[in-house]
């Protein structure tokens, strides 16, 4: 690996890249570091590891990296900025990624694809925050949905939008529909599926007084009104959008970014 010139790639999209050995000879790790204003990406990489610039955006201020591990696995991280600040992605590899706008692709979920080609979204227009088929906020997309009808009792103010780790994304109103019953509890803060409850409850009747929460898991989420987090923009949706969460959490590469949202 040329650390030179991968630090020369990243001074191009106008970013300042430190690179460092990683405590294990085959270790990778991706990290956006922060110290009041200033931003830096940091990269940690084994001796046997290697990392390689595959396509730099400068107009983007993107770059999409590839990181290949002792055994020969390849990770690709998408690094660039969005909005107020840099960021590093695990990009999920399914779809044949080669460079930045194949990333930047690859990362939107199928509803969010399947909306661009139904409203014929221009090529240019693809990677906007806001175009025909969606307006997106960080990791979140929201796609109109301007005839659902919605009972008023169902409604949530304030709810947040989160995913593990990050900071949420507050939204005026929402409302869930379908997915499955998720059971939750202090002993099982990640919670367990309707049958694996029962078994519990079945094995050791003692968990019944642990105050269980019922939640869902995987529901259809609407939302409607502003959207606000720390790092973004303000958005208004006027009606109501359906809320779709982008690809990166199905990256092998994520188990090597530092994730700080």
């Amino acid at each position: 690996m040329d650390s030179d010139t991968v630090v020369r790639h990243f001074e191009r999209m106008g970013a300042r890249c430190a690179i460092s050995g990683h405590p294990r000879n085959g270790g990778l790790r991706a990290d956006v570091r922060r110290r009041g204003r200033e931003e830096w990406f940091e990269l940690e990489v084994g001796a046997k590891a290697e990392l390689r610039v595959v396509d730099v955006r400068p107009e983007m201020r993107h770059l999409l990296l590839l990181g290949i591990d002792s055994k020969g696995v390849k990770n690709k991280f998408l690094c660039g900025h969005d909005e107020r600040e840099w960021f590093v992605a695990g990009v999920p590899d399914d779809r044949g990624v080669s460079g930045v706008k194949t990333a930047l692709q690859a990362l939107k979920p199928p509803a969010v694809r399947l909306a661009e080609e139904r409203a014929e979204v221009r090529a240019k227009n693809r990677q906007r925050r806001r175009n025909e088929a969606f307006v997106r906020q960080g990791e979140w997309f929201f796609l109109p949905m301007p005839g659902i009808k919605v009972d008023p009792a169902l409604v949530l103010r304030n709810e947040p939008l989160q995913r593990s780790g990050g900071k949420p994304h507050v939204v005026d109103e929402a409302f869930r529909t379908g997915g499955k019953p998720w059971y939750v509890s202090w002993r099982y803060p990640n919670g367990v599926s309707e049958n694996r409850y029962q078994q519990l409850l079945h094995q050791r009747p003692v968990l019944r007084s642990d105050h269980w929460t019922v939640r869902r898991i995987n529901p259809n989420v609407y939302v409607r009104g502003r959207v606000r987090h720390l790092d973004h923009a303000t958005i208004h949706l006027p009606w109501w959008h359906l809320v779709q969460m982008n690809t990166e959490h199905k990256a092998p590469s994520m188990q090597h970014v530092a994730f700080i949202d």
